[in-house]
Protein backbone atom coordinates (compact mmCIF):
# COMPACT_ATOMS: atom_id res chain seq x y z
CA UNK A 1 0.00 0.00 0.00
CA UNK A 2 1.39 3.51 -1.26
CA UNK A 3 1.19 6.51 1.29
CA UNK A 4 -0.54 8.39 -1.49
CA UNK A 5 -3.44 5.58 -1.63
CA UNK A 6 -4.07 5.54 1.91
CA UNK A 7 -7.26 7.66 1.17
CA UNK A 8 -8.57 5.75 -1.16
CA UNK A 9 -8.61 2.44 1.14
CA UNK A 10 -11.29 1.29 2.76
CA UNK A 11 -10.56 1.81 5.95
CA UNK A 12 -11.45 4.27 8.34
CA UNK A 13 -7.73 4.06 10.12
CA UNK A 14 -6.22 4.32 6.93
CA UNK A 15 -7.92 7.23 5.22
CA UNK A 16 -7.59 9.15 8.61
CA UNK A 17 -4.00 8.12 8.29
CA UNK A 18 -3.36 9.70 5.29
CA UNK A 19 -4.25 13.73 7.05
CA UNK A 20 -2.91 12.97 10.73
CA UNK A 21 -0.30 10.20 10.03
CA UNK A 22 2.88 11.97 11.02
CA UNK A 23 4.37 13.13 14.45
CA UNK A 24 4.52 16.70 13.25
CA UNK A 25 0.32 16.62 12.44
CA UNK A 26 -0.35 14.86 15.89
CA UNK A 27 2.02 17.66 17.75
CA UNK A 28 0.56 20.56 15.54
CA UNK A 29 -3.22 18.92 16.52
CA UNK A 30 -2.04 18.76 20.09
CA UNK A 31 -0.98 22.27 20.17
CA UNK A 32 -3.91 23.40 18.59
CA UNK A 33 -6.15 21.62 21.64
CA UNK A 34 -3.52 23.71 23.83
CA UNK A 35 -4.87 27.35 22.11
CA UNK A 36 -1.76 27.17 20.14
CA UNK A 37 -2.46 29.70 16.84
CA UNK A 38 0.59 31.41 14.97
CA UNK A 39 2.70 30.23 12.74
CA UNK A 40 5.43 31.47 14.92
CA UNK A 41 4.54 29.86 18.29
CA UNK A 42 3.80 26.75 16.77
CA UNK A 43 7.28 26.62 15.51
CA UNK A 44 8.93 27.98 18.90
CA UNK A 45 6.94 25.12 20.92
CA UNK A 46 8.15 22.62 18.49
CA UNK A 47 11.14 22.99 17.10
CA UNK A 48 10.17 22.49 13.53
CA UNK A 49 11.57 24.19 10.18
CA UNK A 50 9.81 26.51 8.47
CA UNK A 51 8.75 24.47 5.43
CA UNK A 52 8.06 21.58 7.30
CA UNK A 53 5.16 23.23 9.64
CA UNK A 54 3.56 25.51 6.53
CA UNK A 55 3.40 22.19 4.32
CA UNK A 56 1.45 20.42 7.29
CA UNK A 57 -0.50 23.80 7.75
CA UNK A 58 -1.77 23.62 4.62
CA UNK A 59 -2.66 20.49 4.55
CA UNK A 60 -4.45 20.90 7.86
CA UNK A 61 -6.38 23.56 5.90
CA UNK A 62 -7.08 21.90 2.84
CA UNK A 63 -8.20 18.64 4.73
CA UNK A 64 -10.78 21.40 6.54
CA UNK A 65 -9.63 20.31 10.27
CA UNK A 66 -8.16 23.61 10.43
CA UNK A 67 -9.13 27.18 9.44
CA UNK A 68 -6.48 30.19 7.97
CA UNK A 69 -8.23 33.28 9.78
CA UNK A 70 -6.31 36.84 9.30
CA UNK A 71 -5.53 38.42 12.84
CA UNK A 72 -3.71 41.72 11.66
CA UNK A 73 -3.41 43.51 8.52
CA UNK A 74 -0.10 45.28 7.06
CA UNK A 75 1.13 43.25 7.05
CA UNK A 76 -1.60 40.33 6.63
CA UNK A 77 -1.05 37.51 9.82
CA UNK A 78 -3.14 34.68 9.90
CA UNK A 79 -3.88 32.29 12.59
CA UNK A 80 -5.00 28.68 12.65
CA UNK A 81 -8.26 27.56 14.64
CA UNK A 82 -9.48 23.79 14.53
CA UNK A 83 -12.68 23.67 12.42
CA UNK A 84 -15.86 21.86 13.53
CA UNK A 85 -13.80 18.86 11.89
CA UNK A 86 -10.95 19.26 13.95
CA UNK A 87 -12.50 19.49 16.69
CA UNK A 88 -14.14 15.86 16.27
CA UNK A 89 -10.34 14.91 16.55
CA UNK A 90 -10.23 15.59 20.06
CA UNK A 91 -11.54 12.21 21.21
CA UNK A 92 -8.93 10.66 19.53
CA UNK A 93 -6.01 13.03 21.28
CA UNK A 94 -7.52 11.46 24.46
CA UNK A 95 -7.15 8.09 23.40
CA UNK A 96 -3.66 9.08 22.56
CA UNK A 97 -3.05 11.07 25.99
CA UNK A 98 -4.70 7.66 28.04
CA UNK A 99 -2.35 5.35 25.69
CA UNK A 100 0.75 7.63 26.89
CA UNK A 101 -0.32 7.91 30.55
CA UNK A 102 -0.81 4.36 31.33
CA UNK A 103 2.64 3.18 29.13
CA UNK A 104 5.07 6.16 28.64
CA UNK A 105 4.46 8.08 31.65
CA UNK A 106 6.82 6.43 34.12
CA UNK A 107 6.95 6.52 37.65
CA UNK A 108 6.24 10.53 38.44
CA UNK A 109 2.77 9.80 36.56
CA UNK A 110 1.14 11.71 34.19
CA UNK A 111 2.70 15.07 32.44
CA UNK A 112 -0.46 16.78 32.28
CA UNK A 113 -4.08 16.51 34.22
CA UNK A 114 -7.27 16.97 32.17
CA UNK A 115 -10.24 18.13 34.56
CA UNK A 116 -13.83 18.07 32.82
CA UNK A 117 -15.26 21.81 33.42
CA UNK A 118 -18.61 20.78 34.13
CA UNK A 119 -17.97 18.71 37.20
CA UNK A 120 -14.37 20.12 38.20
CA UNK A 121 -13.02 16.53 38.39
CA UNK A 122 -9.69 15.61 36.60
CA UNK A 123 -10.43 12.00 34.50
CA UNK A 124 -9.06 9.64 32.84
CA UNK A 125 -10.18 9.14 29.32
CA UNK A 126 -12.30 6.07 28.54
CA UNK A 127 -14.09 4.59 25.17
CA UNK A 128 -17.95 4.00 26.26
CA UNK A 129 -20.31 2.65 24.31
CA UNK A 130 -22.85 5.25 22.33
CA UNK A 131 -25.99 2.81 23.04
CA UNK A 132 -25.40 1.76 26.53
CA UNK A 133 -22.51 3.58 28.30
CA UNK A 134 -20.52 0.76 29.21
CA UNK A 135 -17.05 1.17 28.66
CA UNK A 136 -15.46 -0.75 26.26
CA UNK A 137 -12.83 -2.87 25.92
CA UNK A 138 -11.12 -4.55 22.77
CA UNK A 139 -12.42 -7.84 23.99
CA UNK A 140 -15.48 -6.59 23.79
CA UNK A 141 -15.65 -5.85 20.09
CA UNK A 142 -17.31 -7.00 17.24
CA UNK A 143 -16.09 -5.50 13.67
CA UNK A 144 -18.52 -6.16 11.04
CA UNK A 145 -18.57 -5.09 7.40
CA UNK A 146 -20.69 -1.42 7.26
CA UNK A 147 -22.82 0.44 4.24
CA UNK A 148 -19.29 2.29 3.51
CA UNK A 149 -17.58 -0.99 2.33
CA UNK A 150 -17.34 -1.15 -1.47
CA UNK A 151 -14.88 -4.25 -2.00
CA UNK A 152 -16.35 -7.86 -1.26
CA UNK A 153 -14.22 -8.42 1.96
CA UNK A 154 -15.39 -8.69 4.83
CA UNK A 155 -13.90 -7.27 8.13
CA UNK A 156 -14.32 -10.31 10.79
CA UNK A 157 -11.51 -9.39 13.01
CA UNK A 158 -12.82 -8.42 16.26
CA UNK A 159 -10.88 -7.53 19.40
CA UNK A 160 -10.06 -11.06 20.01
CA UNK A 161 -6.53 -10.17 20.31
Amino acid sequence: MKWSELAREPCSIARTISVVGDRWTLLILRDCFLRVRRFEDFQARLGITRPILADRLRKLVREGVLEKVPYQENPTRHEYRLTERGRAFHPVMLALVRWGDEHMAGGEGPPNLYRHRTCGHDFHPVTVCSACGEPVSPRDVEVRSGPGRADETRTTAGGNS
